[in-house]
């Protein structure tokens, strides 16, 4: 006997397939990459086209490696065939996502052989070896960014650098969060919304960020709760940390929301599918754990911008966060009381660690 679901209508419905998600990302950074040639003209042309053909081309030469074609298949050129046949529309389209991701994180100087390197490695070392789509543990973009500022940190050096305040405007914080009231006379709140500061040739422009994430989260094509969590916790942590300095909380919170990789890589990075958590209470503990993370390093590291580094340590906690043991698809007050407390404790530690005791 057949079985029927009663559902609310509408009853016809267009499946949320990957490509649908992959194509949405891509028309989210649609704008960013407009703004970044707008911005930085040719330079920007040259790496964003770099950043492309090295990621489509390290995964599909590696597909290509990886399929064994059949014994029967005799000759150069019909192995050869075979094997190309195995590339797919998504093994060109999932690759160009997380290379325009990376290389709108970069400086529009970064020496072009450093763009491809780090491209190429950060497929390679984080997707293709995992086994390819949907098998990586790691953010691909991040990874190529963490390579390309490791490995090449004397090459990062951004056009535009003001004068007086002498770094990026999340660079020319320093030590003390006192210094931003004094640093908006450099970097105004309306020059960090509009992308007129030195940085990353997309990841300057908050506005044109907040509008593909907008169109993302209509679409569904990014869960809302990662980005809300992490943004929620940050403010929350920026907020505890102003109040230790005694310092001006409003501007600091808006200047640090603003300045440097943050909405960003809430919109375009902590969203992937791939390494994100799949049930729902998980997305928003990740997104508590990304939030956390940024505001640490901001404030006690060496390195001025955390995101991408928050990201890589966040995406090797995503199996334990789905561990089936206590993972669960449902809300529970335990998992809101969990969440609150561990809050609580992160508040604490930003507030002890800054001398507000």
């Amino acid at each position: 006997m057949q079985a029927f679901v009663k559902e609310t209508s509408p009853y016809i419905r267009k499946d949320t397939s990957v490509k649908r998600m992959m194509f949405d990302v891509l028309i989210a950074l649609i704008p960013l990459v407009i703004f970044a040639i707008y911005k930085f003209k040719i330079d920007a042309v040259l790496r964003i086209v770099l950043a492309v053909a090295a990621m489509i081309l390290t995964e599909c030469i590696v597909v290509m490696v990886r399929h064994r074609p059949h014994p029967r298949v005799k000759g150069f050129k019909n192995r050869f065939l075979e094997r190309f046949s195995k590339i797919s529309l998504l093994n060109v389209i999932t690759p160009s996502i997380s290379a325009i991701i990376f290389v709108l994180m970069v400086p529009s100087k970064l020496p072009l052989y450093v763009v491809f390197v780090s491209a190429a490695l950060g497929i390679l070392v984080a997707k293709m070896l995992f086994g390819g789509l949907g098998s990586n543990i790691f953010n691909p973009a991040a990874v190529a960014f963490i390579i390309a500022l490791i490995s090449f940190a004397s090459s990062f050096s951004y056009v535009g650098i003001d004068a007086v305040a002498g770094a990026t405007p999340l660079g020319a914080v320093g030590s003390s969060l006192n210094n931003i009231p004094n640093l908006l006379k450099s970097y105004s709140l309306t020059d960090l919304l509009l992308g007129n500061i030195p940085g990353g040739m997309g990841e300057i422009s908050a506005l044109l960020i907040l509008v593909g994430g907008a169109y993302l989260f209509i679409r569904k094509s990014a869960d809302f709760r990662i980005t809300l969590s992490m943004l929620l916790a940050f403010s929350l942590l920026m907020v505890v940390a102003a109040l230790a300095v005694k310092g001006d909380v409003v501007n600091i919170l808006l200047y640090q929301l603003l300045t440097g990789g943050l909405l960003y890589g809430a919109i375009f990075m902590a969203t992937d599918p791939v390494t994100a958590p799949i049930t729902k209470p998980g997305r928003w503990i990740y997104g508590l754990l990304l939030g956390a993370l940024v505001v640490v390093i901001r404030l006690f590291g060496s390195h001025v911008e955390g995101v991408a580094f928050a990201i890589l340590i966040s995406n090797m906690f995503v199996p334990l966060i789905d561990y089936y043991k206590w993972s669960n698809p449902k809300y529970t007050w335990k998992m809101w009381l969990g969440y609150g407390v561990m809050l609580l404790v992160l508040c604490l530690i930003v507030f002890i660690g800054l001398g507000g005791l």
